[in-house]
């Protein structure tokens, strides 16, 4: 298919899903882009691991009572990632070990419940997978309204992010509330899941969290560069996955991933400072200095004092 036929299946009434799938799709790669950086950044990628899982049982809480499925998500993912900050406090038990508990009793309530669902084995699929067609209006809006919140947030408090997902302790030492930070930053990364998952499905929505970010991540050292660099690569895998779903039929959610993936070994392989193959061409050869080169005693003592005056 080519580019206008899918540009003219985007402008057809009788596609009306498609440009809905479209927009949810852009939309919360965007916000997860964004939110991802600071996953990255702090090496909490289990966590969101953990949100996508916790969100389950609010998904099939909502299908059973014919619900909206991104607020009956953000509750559970919510209230999960609020016991996780909770109990994340006694250090006897590491954190990984609290998130490792509450994700396989968040996923193990969701499957219990849903269960009791006439049909539940299609709607399961659906969440796991997600699925482009049926998407609501309301829902629609709700991610709009959802991203530009999370947004909002993370622009306002992105300094404290910073500090904390860098140095805790030195955080603390500061003054900043980390509790609170982290508490915040797990509702910021349930909702960025959520707004995800009826595009990518509740299995590959770590991906779309996770990988443009570590992309963005290979290709600068500058972390607003990256936090542009990120949504920037989720939007475009977005575009690109769905135009080849709607192209080759495919599932979506696994080709926008797919897309994301690729994106993240071209830049681990070509990326300009720390590409493999980039790093494998600029490495210099290691040879001894000649003795025409070798600083003598002199040199290398007027050198130290230049530097210790510099100094102070």
């Amino acid at each position: 298919m080519s580019i206008t036929d899918f540009v003219t299946d985007l402008l057809n009434p009788d596609l009306a899903f498609l440009p809905k799938a479209l927009a949810i799709a852009v939309m919360s790669s965007i916000v997860c882009g964004v939110v991802g950086c600071y996953v990255v950044l702090r090496g909490m990628a289990f966590i969101g691991d953990a949100v996508a899982h916790a969100v389950f049982p609010g998904l099939a809480v909502a299908f059973v009572l014919q619900g909206s499925l991104v607020l009956g998500g953000a509750v559970a993912g919510v209230a999960t990632a609020l016991l996780i900050a909770i109990f994340s406090q006694n250090r006897r038990v590491k954190e990984d070990s609290v998130i490792g508990v509450f994700l396989v009793a968040a996923f193990a309530l969701g499957i219990v419940i849903i269960s009791q669902a006439p049909g539940y084995s299609g709607s399961l699929q659906q969440f796991l997978f997600g699925s482009i067609t049926g998407i609501p209006d309301r829902d629609l809006y709700l991610v709009g309204v959802s991203g530009l919140v999370i947004l909002s947030l993370v622009f306002a408090l992105h300094k404290e992010f910073v500090a904390v997902c860098l140095d805790r302790e030195m955080a603390r030492s500061m003054g900043l509330p980390v509790f609170w930070l982290d508490i915040v930053l797990y509702v910021l990364v349930t909702l960025a899941v959520v707004i995800s998952l009826q595009t990518i499905g509740n299995i590959l929505v770590l991906a779309l969290l996770i990988t443009p970010a570590a992309a963005a991540r290979l290709l600068t050292d500058r972390l607003g560069v990256m936090m542009l660099l990120a949504p920037a690569i989720g939007g475009t895998s977005a575009l690109v996955g769905l135009y080849l779903s709607w192209s080759y039929d495919t599932p979506v959610g696994g080709t926008i991933v797919l897309v994301a993936t690729a994106v993240f070994l071209a830049a681990w392989l070509l990326a300009p400072r720390h590409g493999l193959l980039v790093r494998r061409w600029r490495r210099p050869a290691r040879h001894e200095p000649s003795a025409d080169t070798r600083p003598n005693d002199e040199t290398g003592v007027a050198a130290a004092r230049g530097a210790t005056a510099a100094v102070s």
